[in-house]
């Protein structure tokens, strides 16, 4: 009598197992995790500012995994926000993303560059604001942009910036 009860139990529990599984595909698709607000810590650290017009400045940007494991898969979205108007900033020309898989613990960073703009200058971008948006994700935050107006870039194309890619943080 006891056999009937152990087998459903083995079933179920195996049934259970592979409903779980994802195929072994830790990529892309519904399986994926991408990393999310909520999940990390974002910190904007110590940056390396222009200090006057036509010199370039380093603002780096670090996240931390506090949950369960997840990815950064592409580029961060970067823009910059004047309260009137917002500006995305492309990713670093030549530039490439990688995949990274992040433990809770594990650290990633990018930097985003720019050229300090004239203040007064109509081509430069006064920003007030940086919004940044991890990779596969819609939500977005905003940090205070306290580095000077940014400089245009030549043609009138967006601001004299770019994001480089995800580089992991430590071992």
């Amino acid at each position: 009598m006891r056999a009937i009860p152990l087998t459903v139990t083995a079933l179920a529990a195996a049934l259970l197992l592979t409903a779980c599984d994802n195929g072994g595909s830790n990529g892309g698709g519904k399986n994926s995790s991408g990393c999310e607000f909520g999940g990390v810590s974002v910190q904007i650290g110590s940056a390396s500012v222009a200090p006057k017009a036509g010199d370039t400045g380093e603002i780096p940007v670090s996240i931390t995994n506090q949950s369960k494991p997840c990815t950064l898969d592409h580029f961060p979205v970067v823009s910059l926000n004047t309260g009137k108007a917002k500006t995305d900033v492309p990713a670093l020309k030549g530039a490439k993303a990688q995949k990274l898989k992040l433990a809770k613990g594990d650290s990633a960073s990018f930097t985003i560059s720019y050229v300090r703009g004239k203040e007064g200058d109509k081509a430069a971008l006064d920003a007030k604001t940086v919004n940044i948006t991890l990779p596969d994700t819609s939500t977005s935050r905003s940090f205070p942009w306290s580095y000077g107006p940014v400089a245009g870039q030549s043609g009138g194309n967006g601001p004299d910036a770019s994001v480089t890619a995800f580089q992991q943080v430590g071992d």
